[in-house]
């Protein structure tokens, strides 16, 4: 079994569909946009809307994403408002800008999973997605 290669291989796909991305929305004229900062944007389109919620969907800390989201609020993509049904806590959500960059955006990634798929074959594709989407599971714990 190969399993040493499996971190790597999931990190380069996925590098590969993100540099395809950034490439697709440089071409229609969108600031670049980092990793974290399009991690955040897909979590918004996902309704992950709190900072700490992004925060740990992203894997890095709050103090990160805030920073993050200060930049791209910056650029016009974000912007952040009390959240209505709690008001200790923030929301962020995507601004006119931000709304047309991420419809731009889904039409890239609908482009990069097309061309994957005419690359792969369609029932390699949909296995694909079939596994990824499984469930996997707990994450396993730690052996002390």
């Amino acid at each position: 079994m190969r399993t040493n290669q499996l971190i790597i291989a999931l990190f380069q796909r996925f590098c590969w569909l993100d540099e395809g991305l950034q490439a697709r929305l440089h071409e229609r004229g969108w600031p670049d946009v980092s990793r974290p900062q399009s991690m955040i944007m897909t979590n918004i389109v996902s309704g992950i809307v709190r900072p700490s919620d992004i925060a740990r969907n992203v894997g890095i800390s709050r103090q990160a994403i805030h920073s993050t989201i200060n930049q791209m609020a910056k650029l016009g993509i974000v912007e952040l408002a009390p959240d209505p049904d709690d008001r200790r806590h923030m929301i962020v959500s995507l601004t006119d800008t931000g709304a047309r960059m991420r419809r731009d955006a889904q039409r890239a990634m609908d482009a990069l999973a097309d061309q994957l798929a005419d690359r792969l074959g369609r029932d390699r594709f949909n296995a694909l997605l079939e596994t990824l989407e499984a469930d996997w599971g707990d994450n396993i714990e730690r052996q002390a």
